[in-house]
């Protein structure tokens, strides 16, 4: 299947300045990105960074890698993502596939699988991932997104809560995870080009805002979103300086 992935890159970003640019293994880190995607991924696949400065722009033409600039003041990725789908020409039947510029260790058949759940689900205007949680502390963690599925694969919500929740099973604390296993939300999606180009004019959802998850104003205005279940929990990002010597070091050790 032909689709195309968009990789946004900022340059700001408070916690690791510069962060598109980072070094990983002798190559800036959105290039890693980019080059991991396509050596992973069939040839109709189009690979395109979308960046918000000519320093990641020039960074990515010096590596082979297409790269469009797109405004700076964008409020969400998203905007981001649908002004990169004009640019590009992209037909609203087109599918696109989000793929952080932050995952240099990304598994490329998840971005296959989450680009096939458009084609299996015609129901849903977006795709995603998710797999199950084995560790007590994830299940509480409000930074850990979970989310509970229909019998059709379909999301029936995204929260940071411990979700889903047993009746009378946690009224002495949380001891264990309930039966069966929670599922923890993957941060990639596919989108249908139409529905991504009218995202940003969507009026934001008051349960968007209560749980900070933008996938929720989708939902709130009757969009489904279809959910790709991996055994699989997906490598380390990097938003910190921590992460990055971290997955520095698994790439050498590579």
């Amino acid at each position: 299947m032909a689709y195309t992935v968009l990789i946004p890159a900022r340059l700001a970003s408070t916690r690791l300045p510069n962060k598109p640019l980072v070094d990983i293994g002798g190559l800036p880190m959105v290039v890693r990105v980019a080059q991991r995607v396509k050596t992973g991924l069939s040839p109709d696949v189009r690979i395109v960074v979308a960046a918000d400065d000519a320093s990641i722009l020039a960074a990515c033409q010096n590596h082979g890698i297409e790269c469009l600039l797109t405004r700076t003041d964008h409020p969400s990725g998203s905007d981001r993502l649908a002004e990169a789908c004009t640019l590009l020409n992209l037909a609203d039947e087109d599918i696109v596939v989000n793929v952080q510029g932050d995952e240099p260790l990304i598994d490329t058949t998840l971005i296959s699988a989450v680009a096939d759940l458009l084609q299996t689900h015609p129901v849903a205007t977006m795709g995603t991932a998710a797999h199950a949680i084995h560790d007590l502390a994830d299940f509480v963690n409000p930074n850990v997104v979970k989310v509970v599925t229909d019998a059709a694969g379909l999301a029936m919500y995204f929260s940071r809560a411990p979700i889903a929740w047993w009746r009378d099973g946690f009224a002495q604390g949380v001891h264990t995870l309930p039966s069966p296993a929670p599922l923890r939300h993957i941060g990639i999606y596919s989108y249908r080009v139409g529905f991504l180009r009218s995202f940003p004019g969507l009026q934001q959802a008051p349960v968007e805002i209560t749980e900070a998850l933008e996938q929720l104003r989708a939902m709130w205005h009757g969009h489904r979103i279809a959910v790709h279940i991996t055994p699989d929990a997906p490598g380390p990002g990097v938003d910190t300086p921590e992460d990055l010597e971290r997955v520095r070091r698994l790439i050498q050790s590579d």
